[in-house]
């Protein structure tokens, strides 16, 4: 059994009282060896002692006091309040840098505890406005964080969630599988496809699940009324391009026809007349054609394809411009040939009717540039022209929007899908070292 430690303050006096033990003990043999009155020995004696217990005490006290203090800022940095100070710290002095510095400590939580307060309300307010349905769940699939999107998705109130299990939630499925993917979902009251996200966090040493889901029927909804509104916008601009004139003339042909007697040159306007009606049901029968060839485009059958090959294919079609084709890296990528070679061609064609409605025309000196480039993720393919450049960039890749008089519009808007189809990108941008454009295509390598 081990002896009971003596506290630190009794420790404290017994050192401090036997620092002065000798040169007390020595006094006093020399006060009594000598010859002096007895009342002035017992007068001396009793001040000795009293001076040193007291300087004894005051030892004990200077020391005692500054480590309470010290503890008591401590105690309450430790309970979260900040707001303690320890007093009488001065520099230059052991006791009181120990007492500067745990003041600054103090000073540096209160920094810390108000900066994580503020990122709190900002994460809660944040999480309060999303949209998307946001939990968190704890190693034991129990709900631990939810926002409001969740409360209304799931048509509870948060203390009805709080500490429940996925499975209970119905948000089981949504812990397992790939963590980024879109799915059906059923919950009370709405019934969609939600995007779903999930992450992992830890969380006082527990791993947690973070989930985040998505509602994307409102927004796929809403894409489709607009796309819908911009096909009909499309379609009866259109229609009411070829159908006007065919019902004016045609009207202009009825009263023709039913004149009496007939006009002199009535073949011939009848004629005239039918000439221009042919032509708009010609031009709405191209129409119609170039729509379905935009909407019937197959999926890519992807094999290996040389890049510098293909571009020369497409190059030596374009005979009203010249066309150069720089050298470049010998490489291959994954794709439909048929479809990425058309969609080259289409690019040249369209940079080849720039250069010819530019001032100069035909008698622009300048060739066409086909050039590639490849990194180690994907393959770039440009195509630059010194043509007027892009006046309208927002709708160059709307279906059946075009600047040129005889042009379909569904030119850019087919390359586009045929790269998104192969998993790739097209841009269409203003050069910068002179007037024209450049045409830039980024194919993922496999």
């Amino acid at each position: 059994m081990s002896a009971p430690q003596i506290r630190f303050e009794r420790r404290l006096k017994l050192l401090a009282f036997a620092v002065g033990l000798p040169g007390s003990v020595v006094a006093l043999a020399l006060l009594w060896t000598e010859d002096h009155d007895p009342r002035l020995r017992w007068t001396l004696a009793l001040l000795m002692g009293a001076g040193w217990l007291i300087a004894g005490a005051t030892l004990v006290e200077r020391v005692v006091f500054p480590l309470q203090t010290l503890s008591n800022l401590l105690g309450g940095l430790r309970e979260g309040d900040f707001s303690t100070r320890a007093r009488g710290a001065v520099k230059d002095d052991a006791l009181g840098e120990v007492l500067i510095e745990a003041n600054a400590l103090a000073e540096t939580l209160r920094e810390q505890r108000l900066g994580a307060l503020e990122a709190t309300a900002l994460l809660r307010t944040v999480m309060a406005e999303l949209d998307s349905a946001v939990f968190a769940f704890d190693e034991h699939q129990c709900l631990r964080l939810a926002n409001r999107a969740a409360e209304n998705l799931l048509r509870r109130p948060m203390e009805q969630l709080l500490g429940r299990t996925a499975v209970a939630l119905g948000l089981a499925e949504c812990l397992g599988g790939e963590a980024a993917r879109t799915l059906s979902l059923a919950f009370p009251g709405t019934v969609g496809r939600f995007g779903l996200r999930r992450s992992a966090f830890r969380q006082d040493g527990r791993m947690h699940q973070l989930l985040v889901l998505s509602d994307l029927s409102r927004a796929l909804r809403e894409e489709e009324t607009l796309a819908w509104q911009r096909l009909v916008r499309v379609l009866g601009h259109e229609l009411n391009n070829s159908l006007a004139p065919i019902k004016s003339i045609a009207g202009s042909l009825e009263a023709i026809v039913a004149r009496e007697p007939l006009a002199e040159d009535w073949r011939e306007d009848t004629r005239r007349g039918l000439g221009v009606i042919s032509g708009r049901a010609e031009s709405l029968t191209r129409f119609m054609e170039a729509y379905a060839r935009l909407t019937r485009l197959p999926p890519p059958r992807l094999r290996p394809v040389a890049i510098g090959p293909l571009l020369q294919r497409a190059a030596a079609l374009e005979t009203r411009c010249p066309v150069v084709v720089l050298d470049g890296p010998a490489v291959s990528l994954p794709a439909d040939a048929d479809q990425l070679e058309q969609l080259v061609i289409n690019l040249v064609r369209n940079a080849a009717d720039a250069q010819l409605d530019s001032p100069g025309g035909p008698e622009l000196p300048t060739p066409i540039e086909l050039a590639w480039s490849n990194t180690p993720t994907e393959v770039e393919i440009t195509v630059t022209d010194a043509g007027p450049g892009v006046a309208n960039s927002a709708n160059l890749f709307v279906p059946f929007f075009t600047t040129r008089p005889k042009g379909s519009g569904i030119g850019l808007t087919l390359c586009r899908q045929i790269a998104e189809s192969h998993g790739g990108t097209l841009t269409l941008e203003n050069r910068t070292d002179r007037t024209g454009a450049v045409a830039r295509l980024r194919l993922p390598r496999g």
